[in-house]
């Protein structure tokens, strides 16, 4: 069969495009709707007008235990002149709840009643007409509304809806909705906890994350077995899906225009393709179509370009088939840690983390990958870069649609500079407690976090610059380039640096020295960061010139990526810390012990927060865990180092 790349014809702006989903596909009328018993119906939207049957309470009712009274009978009651009446007659006992006898109108309360004995009472203050009564229909009025059309029920509802004697509702059926997860490379992990794909295979995971996202929006949902790159049976299945009844149908995976993308021949075989590529990113290759008149979509295969093409597509389908108006995200001014460049055309979704530094909200930008699903479970927010921009400058104003609630970046603490595995562990430890703290850290270097502070964009910096003139760390770095500020450095660990290197040293390296032979190519880290600097100096020593090192230019952001990079057979050799070959069972020859320090500003050292960092740090279970990493020392860990 040959094989042809798809070309996007019909791409759109996402304006145009979600008007397009707007026009074509309306809410099913007449709506489809089902009964359910109150209880049940929580979470589900009504779709008629629920009015009250009874009233309720449907009788006078005593507010207090005391005594029921005519008010008449007790006017003129005072200290000085307390007023005697008898039981049965013109007083009678009663408890909270219960039916007000006839021809009385007010309660008084047992404790400002006096027990005479022999069946009188007596009273020092007058009574008013309804005190301490609930009066029939004081909460609901029989045929009064009850809550309108398009109402969600909650929790709350249900004890009004029994009271008013509604004990069913009509709701709005929610959409069917079909996931078919799509491609030959697809393994199930269910049935085997302990499955490990082969290269070339992928973890299905997409189509129960969207199916969970339909859930959320309102929908239900059911997952088609795996579907391989078979262009027939896929058209069969989506034909199948339409025919039983469903409301929409998600192919995941294939919308693109690789060789193997079938979704739009599926489509156009059907139906009719009425978008073929939308001019975001992440999430530019989705499909949207028809078939018998029913919305099909093929969502990417990257999780990232599928959750932003459900919630700009899928997601506000669904809400109008409930009659629900679209989740409008919550938006925060925003200025930007640093200069990010985007690209002219496409609209781009930026997933970034968010903290409140002096009054203002900052955002550090996180990957850009479609393919990266923490870089959403990390996230904060999401920083929308218009079309016909070429980006963000540094420190420019911004509106961010907030992921998190608003009162968690008032608790967050963030963190720019240096990666350190420590960092996770310190961001668990801090959620033990009941703070509500969150530390969020964003990897741009040790410079790169003291240019961070300088800003003004973060609480603290993590850092490990060698000064190669005496061999110490950060102090010469802090005078420099915060000379006008007043901080404070305080050790995180001492770690072991050195040379990642495959299991086994297969290729027999020695040390750096070896970076120089030509059957290796090495993995950097990025300009600024310290352990840029410590290679650059170390190579300065032994005579060896960058341009002579394969693979210098080749950059990562954090120890754990040149880890992945060397596990991966993508380079031969990185510098990094143990942790992180540890952690990746690689092999390790070391190079220096270096001290990793927080930067705090003065500023912000006494607040609370901070406190609660510190403590944190000095704790002996924190330490305890740094030191099962492997590679670390806590010697001086939680230390403030002279400046």
């Amino acid at each position: 069969m040959e094989r042809k790349r798809n070309i996007y014809l019909k791409m759109k702006p996402l304006a145009e495009a979600r008007g397009i989903v707007q026009d074509r596909f309306a809410a099913p009328d007449p709506p489809r709707t089902e009964m359910l018993a109150v209880p049940d119906a929580v979470g589900r939207i009504l779709a008629r007008p629920v009015f009250a049957r009874l009233s309720a309470p449907n009788f006078h009712a005593a507010a207090m235990d005391g005594i029921a009274v005519r008010a008449e009978d007790t006017f003129g009651a005072s200290e000085t002149e307390p007023r005697q009446l008898t039981l049965g007659r013109e007083a009678l006992s009663i408890n909270t709840g219960h039916v007000l006898p006839a021809e009385t109108n007010a309660v008084i309360m047992i404790e400002q009643v006096n027990d005479l004995g022999d069946g009188r009472v007596e009273i020092e203050a007058p009574a008013f007409p309804w005190q301490h009564v609930r009066r029939m229909g004081e909460d609901i009025v029989a045929t009064e509304l009850l809550f309108p059309r398009n109402h969600m029920v909650s929790a709350y509802c249900v004890g009004a809806l029994l009271a008013g004697g509604i004990f069913e509702v009509e709701v709005y059926r929610p959409p069917r909705v079909m996931i078919i997860p799509t491609g030959s490379e697809l393994v199930d992990w269910q049935g085997d906890p302990t499955i490990v794909p082969a290269p070339g295979q992928v973890l299905e995971t997409n189509a129960y994350m969207l199916g969970k996202l339909v859930e959320a929006a309102g929908g239900v949902y059911q997952r088609h077995g795996i579907m391989t790159d078979d262009p027939a049976a896929i058209e069969k299945a989506v034909a199948a899906a339409i025919d039983d009844g469903c409301d929409l149908v998600l192919m995941v995976g294939g919308s693109s225009a690789g060789s193997e993308d079938y979704t739009k021949s599926v489509v156009e075989s059907l139906g009719e393709v009425l978008v073929h590529g939308v001019t975001i990113m992440p999430g530019k290759p989705v499909l949207i179509g028809a078939v018998q008149g029913k919305p099909v979509f093929g969502v990417p295969g990257y999780p990232v370009s599928a959750i932003i093409a459900f919630e700009q597509f899928v997601r506000p389908l669904i809400r109008r088939f409930i009659g629900q108006p679209d989740d409008v995200p919550e938006r925060v001014a925003v200025q930007t840690t640093r200069k990010i460049p985007s690209k002219l055309g496409l609209e781009e979704f930026l997933r970034v983390k968010l903290g409140q530094v002096d009054g203002q909200t900052v955002a550090a930008p996180l990957p850009r990958g479609a393919g990266c699903i923490t870089t959403i479970t990390e996230a904060d927010g999401l920083l929308r870069i218009p079309a016909n921009t070429e980006g963000l400058n540094d420190g420019e104003a911004a509106m961010a649609e907030l992921i998190r609630p608003r009162a968690a970046l008032e608790k967050t603490l963030l963190i720019v500079g240096s990666h350190d595995n420590t960092l996770d562990i310190l961001a668990d430890e801090i959620r033990r407690g009941a703070s509500g703290l969150t530390l969020s850290s964003s990897h741009v270097g040790s410079l790169g976090g003291l240019m961070a502070i300088k800003r003004g964009v973060c609480h603290l910096a993590g850092a490990h610059l060698l000064d190669t003139s005496d061999g110490s760390y950060n102090r010469s770095y802090v005078r420099k380039y915060l000379a006008d500020m007043d901080v404070h450095l305080v050790n995180l660990v001492l770690r072991d640096q050195g040379l990642l290197i495959p299991k086994g040293n297969p290729k027999n390296i020695r040390g750096l020295e070896d970076l120089g032979r030509n059957d290796l190519h090495f993995i950097n880290r990025q300009g600024g960061s310290g352990t840029r600097i410590l290679l650059d100096y170390r190579l300065k020593q032994l005579g060896l010139d960058p341009r002579n090192i394969s693979g210098y230019t080749d950059e990562e952001f954090t120890h754990m990526a040149v880890a992945v990079a060397v596990l991966s057979g993508t380079a031969d050799v990185g510098l990094g810390i143990q942790a992180a070959a540890r952690a990746l069972d690689l092999d390790f020859i070391p190079v220096v012990t270096e001290q990793y320090d927080l930067v705090i500003p003065d500023r912000f050292f006494q607040m609370d927060s901070l406190q609660i960092l510190l403590d944190t740090i000095r704790g002996e279970r924190f330490k305890r865990r740094v030191r099962t990493l492997g590679g670390y020392s806590t010697e001086l860990t939680g230390h403030r180092m002279d400046l």
